[in-house]
């Protein structure tokens, strides 16, 4: 998959993100879907060194899982950077 298409892909991470960690990922919307992008491209990049190049497709659910485990890392690390606390 290239790169415009994990852009694509992170954005619904994003949004999956925002759903999983509403209180986690401060900054609101923008700053979920920016997160989201950053990490579907790291998992995509984790995944093609794991799994080799050409393996990772749009409609794969690998490359979905993959993409969501990287958004959710890296809003985790933002929310630790930031330090943003929960709101329950």
């Amino acid at each position: 998959m290239g790169f415009i298409g994990w852009i694509v892909l992170g954005l619904v991470v994003g949004v999956i993100v925002k759903a999983i960690m509403p209180g986690k990922v401060g900054g609101g919307w923008i700053t979920s879907l920016i997160l989201g992008v950053i990490g579907a491209i790291v998992g995509g990049w984790i995944g093609d060194l794991l799994f080799g190049s050409g393996r990772m497709e749009f409609w794969n659910l690998g490359s979905w899982v993959l993409a969501i485990v990287g958004g959710l890392v890296v809003a985790g690390i933002w929310g630790a950077v930031t330090g943003r606390k929960s709101r329950a």
